[in-house]
């Protein structure tokens, strides 16, 4: 092959690969990451004791047995006496072992019943039932001797995870990235090793790689923090802010982490290969006197006769 044909086959390859890095590095994380629930459990275990996540907590599970209690029982003019013991007893309750306990466990029971619904055809919405929580606060308003706290009402309150008009389109994308999380990484890493064995110079093909790799791995920090702002920009008003953060730095941590590994490893690569070849470079001999020697092939000196 003409040594022009295999510079410009290399530097398509290589091209490639570093193009596909980023989407690799996101579709792997996205297949293998978040689907092991054992994985995403462990991932959401700190949580429990983030103090925003805690006070969505106390907010939602308080009010919603505030609601119940207006529901069943005629309490609204002492609910403004009421609602501070509810959201401390919610609030003691977060710091218990048995609150690490049941956000453990529902975390399980959520993460089960959306791969459930992502894998299967049930076109039903994916909720997740807080009567757990308010049984456990109850028993804590009434050893508080909170008034009628031992008629708060236990109901099955469904929070909506993922609703049922978006499970068609989620399951497309998510068998899309069942796919591509395997075969996106094996080809970011086969046009790399082709479009190096096809350069003439290689050492300048591993550099461009590096550099390729690094580059990428930047673009997906930048990607990552902008779309952290728009998660969070998109939310309803209703829906804590910091908390969402939290849960958003926690998910994508791993993701976050493979990013800057990709951007050191590339720029260290990089940064070798350019030291080697400084390192290698030839150095010109000089004589005793000062002089450079003479090039090898060039006319022997003469001596001048007497």
């Amino acid at each position: 092959m003409p040594p022009r044909l295999r510079s410009a086959l290399s530097a398509v390859l290589i091209t490639l690969s570093c193009l596909l890095v980023p989407f690799g590095a996101l579709a792997a994380w996205a297949a293998y990451g978040l689907t092991d629930t054992g994985r995403y459990v462990t991932t959401m275990a700190p949580l429990a004791a983030d103090p925003a996540v805690r006070e969505a907590v106390v907010d939602t599970v308080g009010d919603g047995i505030l609601r119940a209690v207006d529901q069943h029982l005629d309490v609204r003019p002492v609910r403004g006496s009421v609602r501070p013991f509810v959201h401390d007893a919610v609030r003691s309750f977060t710091h218990t072992r048995a609150f690490r306990l049941a956000w453990d466990t529902g975390n399980r029971v959520t993460h089960d019943a959306v791969l459930r619904a992502l894998r299967a055809e049930d076109a039903r919405a994916v909720t997740v039932d807080l009567a757990p929580v308010t049984a456990q606060v109850k028993r804590q308003l009434t050893r508080d001797h909170v008034p009628l706290a031992a008629r708060i009402p236990v109901e099955h309150t469904a929070v909506a995870v993922l609703p049922a008009d978006r499970l068609t389109t989620l399951r497309k994308g998510f068998h899309v990235l069942e796919v591509a999380g395997f075969w996106l990484p094996v080809a970011a890493v086969s046009f790399a090793v082709s479009g190096i064995a096809f350069a003439v110079r290689r050492r300048r093909a591993v550099a461009a790689t590096a550099l390729g790799t690094a580059l990428g791995g930047a673009l997906l920090v930048l990607a990552l923090a902008v779309g952290r702002s728009l998660t969070l920009s998109d939310l309803p008003a209703d829906v804590p802010h910091p908390a969402a953060g939290a849960v958003y730095d926690a998910l994508t941590g791993t993701l976050r982490t493979a990013a800057w590994l990709l951007l050191g490893l590339g720029a260290a690569v990089a940064l070798t290969v350019w030291l080697t070849r400084r390192l290698r470079l030839p150095r010109p001999t000089r004589r005793r006197g000062g002089s450079s020697a003479a090039p090898a092939g060039g006319p022997a000196p003469t001596r001048a006769r007497i």
